[in-house]
């Protein structure tokens, strides 16, 4: 009896071990739970700019755990622009929010169906749809300060691009701006090709992608009655702000908000 005892013990010893093995193994392959990455946040300049025009939006993005990846954008063509830019949207993995200021906004039109691409961004931007110019969608309703009093024009062997005076630059696009930054601004701009005005868009932005549009009303680059024209024509989520063209340097906390309201 004793031995019998003895080997009863040692049965339900192994079966206790088993059940408790059985329920660490149990909860260990139960559902695991990973957040899901933020996509990355393409900034995409305008004409007359580089890449700094971002500059305070790109900090507070990264501040709060983004990506962020600033082209320099070619400013030959839309076309040229455009196809530049699918080289660099190829080498970005996962998923990717498109911002577009100004001319930028056509470009950001032309990559919607890049792979990866979730929603688009426009801060006081072109929205247009195939077929249109840039130039007629300017002058589709006063306001407007960019043209022969306000630029220069750059001549060279096969073409000629666009500058915009000194004196110029802060009354059109920064006069929100404090003065000595709107000079800097203005002297470290980027010619654009004088053609990309009048050269016809390819493509529209698909229906069924998020769109979001920051219209600047004090803009005299791009009418503000433009911007709000385009943006409610693609139905996008529209934030109005009261400031310059450079909207996104003048009130970059208010751009920041929208752009990451698209990331979600």
């Amino acid at each position: 009896m004793s031995t019998r005892r003895r080997f009863l013990a040692t049965v339900a010893g192994v079966a206790s071990a088993a059940l408790l093995t059985a329920g660490v193994t149990t909860a260990a392959a139960g559902p695991a739970h990973h957040s899901t990455p933020k996509p990355t946040v393409v900034l995409i300049h305008g004409a007359f700019a580089d890449g700094s025009s971002w500059n305070e939006v790109s900090e507070r993005l990264q501040r709060d755990g983004y990506q962020v990846v600033v082209p320099a954008v070619p400013l030959r063509s839309i076309a040229t622009d455009t196809t530049y830019l699918t080289g660099v949207l190829a080498g970005i993995p996962g998923p990717k929010v498109l911002v577009g200021h100004s001319y930028g906004g056509a470009l950001i039109t032309q990559l919607a169906g890049a792979p990866g691409v979730k929603s688009l961004v426009y801060v006081a931007a072109y929205i247009p749809q195939a077929g249109e110019n840039l130039g007629d969608l300017t002058a589709k309703y006063p306001g407007s300060e960019i043209g022969p009093d306000t630029t220069n024009t750059i001549t060279y062997a096969g073409g000629a691009d666009l500058v915009m005076k000194p004196e110029s630059f802060r009354q059109v696009f920064a006069a929100d701006l404090p003065r000595k930054q709107a000079a800097l601004l203005g002297a470290s701009q980027r010619p654009v090709s004088a053609s990309v005005f009048g050269e016809t868009v390819a493509k529209s932005a698909p229906a069924n992608l998020p769109k979001y549009a920051v219209v600047a009303t004090g803009d005299k680059a791009i009418p503000p009655a433009g911007e709000r024209f385009m943006a409610k024509r693609a139905k996008a989520t529209i934030v109005e702000v009261n400031a310059s063209h450079l909207v996104a340097l003048s009130q970059p906390e208010k751009v920041t908000n929208l752009i990451e309201r698209a990331t979600r």
